[in-house]
């Protein structure tokens, strides 16, 4: 599931090319007033993101040193820097209305829950190490814009899942590419994955062998209305980014000229 080269033919996958997997199960029904006060309900999880982002800086310093000597992530870095992504993910994917259920206080696994990741302790290239910040500027500007465009029109997205008592289809579907790629973005930059972020359109139905576990998006198979919804995100978040800088021209000048 980790390249671009898809093949009829079964193959072996292995950890250095294995991207990080999201599991969402969809639900079939929303309940309206769970929709209606949903960011109300997550502000004690946004405190906690807020604690637990600050441990991850220091985790992730100590990590890159780590990973430059050893090749990898110390077993204890990995499992933090891990539960907190996955912990980050459950909350992202109820702020964003692909889940109804509340998400749990845990940096531990949660497998009852309808969200969740899968990633694999590897070996890491030390090289890609060493530039991260750098290897990381073209996913991060998609992961960036993506987001921004999601969000720029959030209160659309709620007022349909509100009114609908459910997400359509194709929305569905580009709000969890976006939640995805993010979610892949942040695992190669918090160094749990030599896999560099793929997969931003979606998948082919072939990526996931048919023994593996499969769920609503794995593989994340999108309509052609889906994947306009995506470009659209994209567009959104380009101009919400201009119109931001062009206004923080404005006020600056308007500052000097005082």
């Amino acid at each position: 599931m980790a390249d671009a080269q898809w093949g009829p033919r079964p193959r072996t996958w292995t950890a250095e090319e294995q991207l990080p997997v999201l599991d969402v199960i969809e639900p079939p029904r929303l309940r309206r007033l769970t929709v209606l006060v949903r960011l109300l309900l997550l502000i004690p999880h946004f405190v906690v993101l807020f604690f637990l982002h600050i441990a991850s800086v220091v985790m992730v310093i100590l990590g890159w040193f780590a990973a430059l000597f050893l090749g990898r992530l110390p077993g204890p870095v990995f499992r933090f820097l891990a539960g907190y992504l996955g912990y980050q993910v459950r909350v992202g994917a109820s702020s964003m209305l692909l889940v109804d259920r509340y998400p749990p206080f845990t940096l531990g696994p949660a497998p009852d829950y309808p969200a969740r990741i899968e990633v694999v302790p590897t070996t890491l290239n030390r090289l890609a190490v060493l530039f991260r910040l750098i290897l990381m500027i073209p996913a991060a500007i998609v992961q960036s814009l993506a987001a921004s465009g999601w969000w720029a029109v959030g209160v659309l997205w709620w007022l349909i899942t509100l009114i609908l008592g459910r997400m359509p289809r194709p929305l569905f579907e580009a709000t969890a590419a976006v939640l995805r790629y993010t979610m892949r973005f942040y695992a190669y930059f918090l160094m749990l994955t030599p896999a560099y972020p793929k997969g931003f359109f979606g998948d082919d139905e072939l990526s996931v062998p048919q023994q593996q576990a499969r769920s609503a998006t794995r593989p994340l198979v999108m309509s052609s209305a889906g994947k306009a919804l995506l470009a659209l995100f994209l567009v959104l978040g380009a101009v919400t980014s201009v119109a931001g800088s062009a206004t923080s021209t404005w006020t600056a000048e308007d500052d000097d000229g005082r």
